[in-house]
């Protein structure tokens, strides 16, 4: 699927009503794909819409082709089963073999994407931490998601894999930073590497979709107060639900604002999944799976270096985010697998 088939006429025919005219304009880096904004003129269709297309490389799609697969997913069968709010989905639909995909979504302009680099402050936080057990709440410990085809749970050889490729990304986060990385978070990310492997498959009596990339950059908030809406759902997966709280907290606030909010906003998440039906989960236990997720912290951040496009604003992201959550670390020595 490429911009140019995205005519009048097969717009009208999945939207199910007349177009008369779509202009697309590219919106977004378009690092793992494409994304366009659609201006749609006709009877009864939406004025505008958000396009997400393949790479156009062929090489690059098969690539990606789960992380296609993945997002789809979400959006034809699983969004619609948790409380989460998500971008009204027009179209989903992809081939399984090539992996050429399109997603047709509602335009959330002028809701505002977070900024990743100067934090949040704790209302916007504790929005996100409500939005968030809306995600993990409806499907908490579901054993049929453990069915779904195309929904990743981690296995005793997905960690093994991890512990062989984590520990040399590590080295390569440090190399590539150099003394703009704190001695202290050189030693803290080295120590990750030592039980990362069983850390990802440990705590799994609790378990439920996980974004994967729960952060600022992925989070949009609209100017009027309400419930902010969260975007890209290519990294879903079956986990301990904890790792996108931790994720969260320890990457997308200030280190003073983490410090003064954090239990207060562990708590506003807790309180949330209650409301949801989660039972047999109190709130020390809560606490306690945050501090052991931390690690989520460091593994998305490096690994997300590691095989990203490099930009100035991405290394400067990657580095306040390794900061973060390495001083997250430091500060609540969270316990081993």
């Amino acid at each position: 699927m490429t911009p140019a088939d995205l005519t009048p006429a097969w717009l009208g025919g999945v939207l199910d009503s007349r177009v008369d005219e779509v202009a697309a304009e590219p919106v977004g880096t378009g690092q793992i794909g494409a994304c366009f904004r659609l201006t749609v003129t006709g009877d009864g269709v939406p004025g505008r819409l958000v396009a997400k297309l393949p790479a156009a490389d062929p090489a690059a799609r098969a690539l990606l082709g789960g992380a296609y697969r993945t997002e789809v997913l979400f959006y034809r069968d699983i969004a619609p089963t948790v409380a989460i709010r998500t971008p009204r989905c027009h179209h989903a639909a992809i081939d399984p073999g090539t992996f050429d995909f399109v997603l047709l979504l509602e335009d959330l302009s002028p809701a505002a994407q977070g900024d990743q680099l100067a934090g949040c402050p704790p209302r916007q936080a504790a929005a996100c931490m409500t939005a968030l057990a809306g995600l993990h709440g409806p499907r908490w410990c579901d054993d049929s998601l453990l069915g779904i085809e195309g929904l990743h749970h981690n296995t005793a050889a997905d960690a093994d894999t991890l512990a062989e490729v984590y520990a040399p990304a590590v080295e390569t986060f440090i190399d590539r930073f150099g003394d703009r990385l704190h001695p202290a978070d050189r030693e803290t990310l080295r120590r990750t590497t030592d039980t990362i492997g069983p850390w990802l498959v440990a705590r799994s009596e609790r378990f439920g979709l996980v974004h994967g990339d729960y952060r600022l950059d992925n989070i949009l908030f609209p100017p009027d107060g309400d419930p902010p809406t969260t975007v890209d759902w290519q990294t879903l997966t079956i986990g301990l639900p904890a790792r996108d709280l931790s994720y969260f907290l320890a990457t997308s606030l200030t280190t003073d604002d983490r410090r003064t909010h954090e239990r207060d906003l562990v708590a506003r998440y807790h309180e949330a999944l209650l409301t949801h039906g989660v039972s047999d989960y109190p709130l020390d236990l809560c606490w306690d799976d945050y501090r052991f997720a931390l690690l989520q912290g460091p593994l998305i951040t490096v690994l997300g270096c590691a095989y990203g496009t490099p930009t100035e604003r991405g290394d400067t992201m990657f580095l306040t985010m390794a900061t973060r959550a390495c001083t997250t670390i430091r500060d609540l020595d969270p316990p081993t697998p």
